[in-house]
């Protein structure tokens, strides 16, 4: 329910996060109000650059308590990646439509049970798909729809964003509850592409390990060779080395940049959601399907048609293939 002013009332759980402040300052940008936060971490000082008069918690029974009692019309999760089906089906048995962080859900099984607690609550799960908003991707998607519908384009993407060696002792590192290098740092970049390229054909993988994936896909209108890296070794040279991401995205070898625009893409997707737009479970079901098909599959080594970047990498699981980074063989 609005309050009289029209404002929204929002809750936020995982305030402390890395990803919380992108949420507040939407909420905060949009003159809405944020009346509770919960974390089990009590360092959540960033609340008071936007909404120093909202309750905290760090007992989660106490927080669903005053969801129930209609502390918010929606609820934000910013958990860990494992508790956003529990904390997103939460936040509708207690009335509040939810915004949930990306990925919505590690398995397709767990979108399915979003999708049929959105029928029975009658309220509305939505997520972050902000790649989807950037003017750029939106102008290459129109690109894409009006050329010739049996054109099929070769992608290379590279992004490699350094972590430091905290990221392996938290729960990021941890698979089981994050789905992995994948699914934290490239689920954005996934859903762009089949997003604007169609559904998945085949998928193969290269390499993988804790900070690296390497792979292929087969698009209904694109050839992708990706890699994904956490690894700072990985950072070309004339990137100058230190923590600094680099993000490369080529099709039919000719660059695409999209480095640019992404600074109020939460606030953007906030303002669609709010206006009965937005992307929901079944926006996000094909890229969740496939990042889950990914952990599932066996690295089969350098065969095949694969991203320069994962030649020489010491392979973890089988010996390392003595091939030569190959021509696209479609």
């Amino acid at each position: 329910m609005e309050n009289s002013d029209g404002r929204r009332k929002f809750a936020i759980a995982g305030v402390a996060g890395y990803i919380a402040p992108r949420h507040l300052g939407a909420i905060h940008a949009l003159g809405h109000e944020l009346t509770t936060a919960h974390d089990l971490s009590d360092s959540v000082g960033i609340m008071d650059r936007y909404f120093p008069g909202a309750d905290f918690t760090t007992d989660w029974s106490s927080f669903e308590r005053q969801l129930r009692r209609g502390a918010a019309d929606y609820l934000t999760v910013c958990t860990p990646n494992h508790m956003h089906l529990p904390h997103t089906l939460a936040g509708l048995a207690a009335g509040a439509h939810v915004i949930c962080e990306k990925p919505l859900g590690l398995t397709p099984g767990e979108i399915d049970r979003m999708i049929e607690a959105e029928r029975s609550s009658g309220r509305n799960v939505r997520t972050i798909l902000q790649l989807r908003l950037h003017p750029e991707i939106v102008r290459l998607k129109q690109a894409v729809a009006a050329g010739p519908a049996d054109r099929v384009y070769d992608i290379e993407l590279t992004y490699v964003t350094p972590r430091g060696r905290w990221y392996a002792a938290s729960w990021k590192g941890d698979t089981a509850r994050s789905g992995g290098v994948a699914t934290n740092i490239g689920v954005h970049f996934y859903d762009m592409l089949l997003w604007i390229f169609g559904p998945v054909v085949q998928s193969r993988v290269h390499y993988a390990a804790a900070d690296c994936i390497a792979g292929f896909l087969r698009l209904e209108r694109a050839r992708v060779r990706y890699f994904l890296s956490i690894d700072p070794r990985h950072l070309p040279h004339t990137e100058g080395g230190g923590m600094q991401a680099y993000r490369k995205l080529s099709i039919d070898t000719e660059a695409f940049d999209f480095s640019s625009g992404f600074t109020d893409l939460h606030t953007e997707s906030y303002r669609r959601i709010l206006a009965g737009e937005g992307f929901g479970p079944h926006d996000a079901r094909a890229v969740v399907a496939l990042l889950h098909d990914i952990r599932r599959t066996v690295p089969e080594g350098l065969v095949g048609d694969y991203h320069p970047m994962a030649f020489g990498l010491e392979r973890r699981v089988h010996p390392v293939s003595t091939a030569k980074p190959s021509e696209h063989v479609g």
